[in-house]
Order: C-alpha cells, then structure tokens, then sequence
C-alpha cells in the first residue's frame, strides 16, 4: 500500500480499495498504521464534484527523506528528495578534476553535514542512494569499474556509510535513470522499456523487461554504451574497439558550441539557438552512431518504448525527426512496429530521482521494520 501511495503520489481510500482488492476496513486499518508511522498523510478530498461521503486522499508524507548523490568526472551532484519522487534540494559541486573515491566521500560527506541540521530537525532520512556511471555490483554495492572515474574496486558504499553514518545503497546510473522514469516519467505503465543516459562519465543503459529491472546475475546488464557501433573507430577506456560512447561524446558537442562545461540544460539550450553548420553536422554525425545502437537494441528487446536522457535527450532535441527517421528504417520491420522515441520527463532531477528510488526501497519493501535511527557524525577518509 505504501509503494502505491509512492508511486501514484494522491490516492483515496476508495482508490486504494478497489487497486489492492482489500476490504474497506483493513485499508483504513493499515492507512491509520502508516499514518502513525508518520509514512503517509490523509487530507479531506474537495468535496465539490463528488457525490455521497468523500473518501479521503492519502500522500506521501513530504517530511520522509532520501539523500541522493550522483558523481561524475566533472561535478558530485548532493539532492534530497522526499517520499513520492519530489526533489527538495539539490546541489551540484563542481570539480577541476575527476575526484578520487577519497575526494567524492570527503565532497559528499561535506555537503551532507551542512544539511545536517535541517534533515535532523525537519526530515526523516531513510539512508543514502547512489548513482555511479560505471558497473556496480548487486550484492554489494562494490563499484567494479567506472572507467572514467579510474575507480576499480572501490568500496564507494561502505566508504561513504562510514564517513556519513547513514545507510548506502549504490547502482549504476543509467539502471536508476530508468526506475525513476518508468516510475515517475515517460514510462509509467509501460512494461518494456530501455532507458539510455548519456552523462560526462560516457554512455550507460537501463532496461525494464516485463514490468521490472533487468539487471543480469550482477547487475551488470545494460551497457548499451560499450556496443560496437563502428568497426573502423577507436579505442575505448573499456579495452574495446568502436563502442558507441567513444563516437558519442558530450565533449564532442561542448567543442563544437566552445564550450568549457554545461549542464544538460544549458547543452539543450546552446544546441537549440546555433544554427552553426558544424554543430548541425555533429549532431547528426552522433545520432547516426546512436540509431545503430538502439537498432540492435530494439532488435534484441523489443521494447515499447526508448527513453535518451542527459545529452542524449539534448541531441535528440535537436534534431528529433532525423533520429526517428533513422529507426523507422533501421531495426526489423516487425520490432520497430509501435515502439516510440521520447526524452526523460523527470530532466536534470532524474538520477536525483533514481537515487532516491534507490534508497527507498527498504522502506517500501517493509515499512513496519524501518526504523530512524539518530545518525553519528564520522571522521573523512583519508
């Protein structure tokens, strides 16, 4: 009940009723328990357009918190986002350099503890979530690889629980890019979706097969970045040949527009206004690479939807009918038939979003053993 009123975010006692198949009473029963958990609220409904006794609505309680943090090669992103996928605050920190597991914990830790105050007066924070451009493993939260970053094997979790004394979780970034868009976004109610990001860190994929997360043994599945795209292209951080995040690069488009930095707003917006020829070029030049992966990625899933986020989604503002001409002709008649091209409805807060997501799972798996426990300051990692 409680994954419905998060999820759906408005909800009546009626609705709640009829969607979980339960008796009147034992949903008044448990809203009252989560009600009293200070999990949910229950507001009178307008009473204007209803007929007989008006049920009333049930949301998520705003006051219940995740901390949500996003690095990248560029900047460390620090969000708050509350029950119900709405983000409260977010702060980007900009860095002159890649940042070290030690600097992206320290960073983190720093930004976290000038909050601390207002999460401790104000808010009940449920833990930290993490969005990592790179392969994070499932059961632990180790992150095996983000090349960009230069991190291997680093205890990135484990680290930052200990230098913040909230509970982490971690994944990788483009898989919590499409829970938050198939739970908040443009794939609400669809059961098959691909989700593909691209950030400064390079390209990532998200998969939701069947109504949920495809995530292989590991949780390694979905990266659609490192797809060969082009037999002749280079070489790849990976160790490959020709991946599709070494012809698809936001560095690329910020030397094109003379650009030091922007973020995927300010990127959207320069690629809007130039009517430069060489900017035009290079957009279509990416998209080129990009359509292949997404043909071989339809051919292979089948999906009813395809979501471009961060640049992606920039590019493809860009020039949305030379992309969607492309995979019109491209993939097999059969699995292109019905399957829609769209950017992220959540923007620049989805990974915020997505992190967030991930952090709230405990709580929404379990809500009666969830417990907010005072947090205790820590040392920095050295």
């Amino acid at each position: 009940m409680l994954g419905l009123v998060h999820r759906q975010r408005n909800l009546s006692r009626a609705q709640l009723t009829r969607q979980t198949g339960l008796n009147r009473s034992t949903v008044a029963a448990l809203v009252g328990e989560l009600v009293e958990r200070e999990l949910v609220v229950e507001t009178e409904p307008d009473a204007t357009n209803s007929r007989g006794r008006p049920s009333p609505i049930v949301r998520p309680n705003p006051l219940v918190v995740a901390i949500s943090i996003n690095p990248e090669i560029d900047a460390i992103s620090i969000g708050v986002v509350s029950l119900g996928g709405t983000v409260i605050k977010k702060i980007r920190y900009v860095t002159e350099h890649s940042p070290s597991v030690g600097e992206a914990v320290n960073i983190s830790a720093v930004v976290i503890e000038a909050m601390r105050s207002e999460l401790d007066s104000r808010y009940r924070t449920v833990g930290i979530g993490v969005a990592v451009p790179g392969q994070v493993r499932a059961s632990d939260g180790l992150v095996r690889m983000a090349p960009h970053l230069a991190w291997q094997d680093e205890p990135f979790g484990r680290l930052l629980e200990d230098a913040t004394g909230f509970d982490v979780v971690a994944d990788n970034d483009a898989h919590l890019g499409a829970m938050a868009e198939s739970t908040f976004g443009a794939g609400r109610g669809l059961s098959d979706v691909i989700y593909v990001n691209g950030g400064a860190s390079g390209i990532g994929g998200g998969i939701i097969a069947g109504g949920v997360p495809l995530g292989g043994v590991d949780g390694y599945a979905g990266e659609i970045g490192h797809t060969l795209v082009n037999s002749d292209g280079i070489a790849c951080q990976c160790g490959a040949m020709g991946c599709l995040e070494t012809e698809v690069r936001r560095e690329n488009l910020l030397s094109v527009l003379k650009l030091d930095n922007a973020d995927p707003d300010e990127l959207e917006s320069a690629l809007l206004a130039s009517s430069s020829p060489s900017v035009i070029a290079e957009v279509h030049r990416q998209l080129d690479f990009l359509a292949i992966a997404l043909r071989n990625s339809i051919n292979m899933l089948n999906p009813q939807l395809v979501i471009v986020g961060g640049f992606l989604a920039s590019i493809y503002a860009a020039a949305p009918h030379y992309l969607e001409a492309l995979l019109a002709k491209q993939p097999l008649l059969a699995s292109r038939d019905g399957v829609r091209v769209t950017r992220t409805e959540l923007g620049s807060d989805l990974l915020i979003i997505g992190a967030g997501e991930l952090a709230f799972e405990a709580i929404l798996a379990d809500p009666g053993a969830f417990s907010f426990a005072p947090v205790s300051v820590p040392a920095i990692v050295e």
